[in-house]
């Protein structure tokens, strides 16, 4: 006769209809009192006692017994349909994308509770030879949230995605920045472009192609401003940007910008080829204010942006179209004036980021002005 099992150890039997040992353990009580059990099962007696004991010994030290069956693809897909928060849905789209085609195929089908650290390291590893170190973060990021959901609602007792090590992948495509022979041919060659105001505005003021898109006549101003004392010049509020939530990127931002008198004149002949679209459109003109729409009034995305742009870089020679796109403008605008000996502060200021450090790391292709200060002084102590 078989020893029956001491009060707590759980139940352990042969389902006929599975054809395997099932062993079952409480691990508590829902907030309706309800009885909570976990199942585990096994071909053999001996390996479904031995998950029963890891089980319960999980219950004893506290940690969450969670759902045994939950695999990595489920936590993937349930973090996508509920933990997203308030990302546009162009972001969550992209997420989407990139759980699907390089989290769900490699590690979908592992348990999530059964997930190693190793497995993670080593499916970066096989992703190193086609993606960037930044990609390869985003995923990582992609998995990591979704580990951290299902941490926070006790289906696994510890998040390992976040002990794996990062791999460096391969490199991205650099940005590049205009020199000013290159800029002066590419503000010509856009000039019977339907992006010329745009492409110039970009260049000369350094303003993000997200910040530009949704910029509007009421927040440009191309008359200076005589009624305050100094005057205001003419100028262009960056206060909004195509985010979700409609705010700028950062605080510093937001922001007032000087406008250059070349782009006060392409504004003003660009406003005046906007008024004639809006009388040859009548009805189906979308009056959004905005200073750059499509031959309806409506808001350019990014793609029409880049087509556009690409096209006027067309005509300039000696540069592939394929090889640029409309946020170098911006990269050319900060290298423009630190070759000029423009402060990296006040350039800073002028491209709203939060700090110098990625003005000078990330956008700045041009080192200007040499500092002197250090060989002057040696000429002066020890001369040749």
């Amino acid at each position: 006769m078989s020893k029956r099992r001491s009060h707590g150890d759980g139940s352990l039997f042969w389902d006929a209809s599975k054809n395997r040992w099932v062993g079952v353990v409480s691990v508590g009580f829902d907030g309706r009192g309800k009885r909570i059990r976990r199942k585990v099962s096994g071909r053999t007696k001996t390996e479904t006692k031995q998950r029963l004991r890891d089980l319960q010994r999980e219950v004893e030290k506290g940690l969450p017994a969670g759902d045994r069956s939950l695999t990595v693809e489920d936590a993937v897909e349930d973090w996508l349909h509920r933990g997203l928060g308030g990302v546009s849905q162009a972001t969550s789209d992209n997420y989407a994308t990139l759980a699907r085609k390089h989290i769900v195929p490699h590690l979908g089908s592992l348990k999530l509770k059964d997930l190693r650290a190793r497995h993670v390291e080593d499916w970066l590893d096989d992703l190193r030879p086609v993606m960037s170190t930044r990609t390869l973060r985003l995923v990582h990021g992609l998995l990591n949230r979704a580990a951290k959901r299902a941490l926070a609602r006790d289906l696994i007792a510890r998040n390992v995605v976040e002990l794996a090590t990062i791999p460096e992948g391969r490199p991205g495509r650099p940005s590049k920045s205009l020199t000013v022979i290159q800029a002066e041919a590419v503000l010509e060659a856009a000039r019977n472009s339907p992006l010329h105001a745009y492409i110039v505005v970009s260049l000369l003021t350094g303003a993000r192609t997200e910040e530009m898109r949704p910029l509007t006549w009421s927040n440009t101003f191309l008359e200076p401003d005589t009624s305050v004392d100094p005057p205001l010049p003419p100028r262009l509020n960056v206060f909004r940007s195509v985010r979700r939530s409609g705010d700028t990127k950062t605080r510093r931002s937001r922001r007032s910008l000087a406008l250059p008198e070349r782009c006060v004149d392409v504004l003003a002949e660009h406003r005046f080829v906007q008024d004639r679209q809006r009388a040859r459109a009548g009805n189906k003109w979308q009056e959004n204010d905005l200073v750059f729409a499509s031959a309806l009034g409506s808001e350019l995305d990014a793609a029409n942006v880049r087509r556009s742009f690409r096209y006027a870089m067309s005509n300039v020679v000696g540069i592939n179209p394929a090889d640029w796109t409309p946020r170098e403008l911006r990269h050319s605008f900060v290298s423009l004036l630190s070759d000029q000996g423009v402060p990296i502060e006040e350039i800073s200021r002028l491209v709203g980021h939060s700090s110098t450090t990625v003005t000078e790391t990330v956008y700045r292709h041009q080192l200007r002005p040499v500092i002197e200060t250090g060989a002057e002084a040696m000429d002066g102590l020890f001369g040749r």
